[in-house]
């Protein structure tokens, strides 16, 4: 039978069999909604991937019940369905923007950055950065940041726990280069439309350089 999820004490138990069900959702609730809070930065939509994630876990529970094993499946199921809403919604984005260039004749004067606070705007580029990346990067910078250890990132992406470490760094590294391009075609992007000129929609840009001073990956936001 199915599980009804409303809120953290909304948990609905058909049967006895299920009390281990409700004791794995109350002890990892609040964790898994941190994780998905920080990175869709909705309440809300946080609030509806945590009911899928535990979802998929009256449903389809891992072979081992134990703790670890749990938190585990839990962070890479809840890391999955985050990482693809962040895809869904850069391409939403993309093509709003393309259209909202299309659209804005010379002259008009589109929303200044007032519109939005910097700190606001600067955790939407950290996760439009974290969409642009290759999966396993971005999964392994999220689960790391949850505060999951190099063991528990390990058995949740798949890999060896000795290279962890240096995944990481290069992970960091690509985060850092995907943030500081976004971060340039922001700028140029406003000084366009200070100019009163539309918005280039298919502009490239020089990457940037690897030297550059690093960008820390920040997403503490609403």
């Amino acid at each position: 039978m199915g599980v009804t999820i409303s809120s953290r004490q909304g948990i609905a138990v058909g049967s006895r069999a299920e009390t281990e069900f409700e004791a794995m959702f109350l002890a990892h609730h609040d964790g898994v909604y941190r994780l998905l809070h920080r990175v869709v930065g909705s309440r809300d939509e946080a609030e509806d991937l945590v009911q899928e994630t535990f979802a998929r876990l009256h449903d389809r529970p891992p072979t081992s019940l134990d703790e670890l094993s749990v938190r585990v499946w839990l962070y890479r199921v809840a890391t999955n369905l985050a990482y693809n809403h962040l895809r869904a919604r850069a391409r939403r984005q993309r093509r709003d923007r393309e259209a909202a260039a299309r659209g804005t004749a010379v002259g008009d004067a589109p929303p200044g950055p007032e519109a939005s606070a910097v700190s606001g705007a600067e955790i939407e580029l950290v996760r439009r950065a974290l969409a642009g990346l290759p999966d396993r990067q971005s999964k392994l910078l999220l689960l790391r940041h949850a505060g999951l250890s190099y063991a528990e990132v390990a058995a949740a992406v798949g890999v060896a726990a000795g290279s962890v470490g240096t995944l990481l760094s290069r992970a960091e590294s690509a985060f850092e280069l995907e943030f500081r391009s976004l971060t340039e075609v922001e700028a140029r992007a406003e000084a366009a439309a200070k100019a009163g000129a539309p918005t280039p929609s298919g502009a490239t840009l020089e990457p940037a350089r690897a030297s550059d001073a690093p960008t820390p990956l920040r997403w503490e936001g609403p």
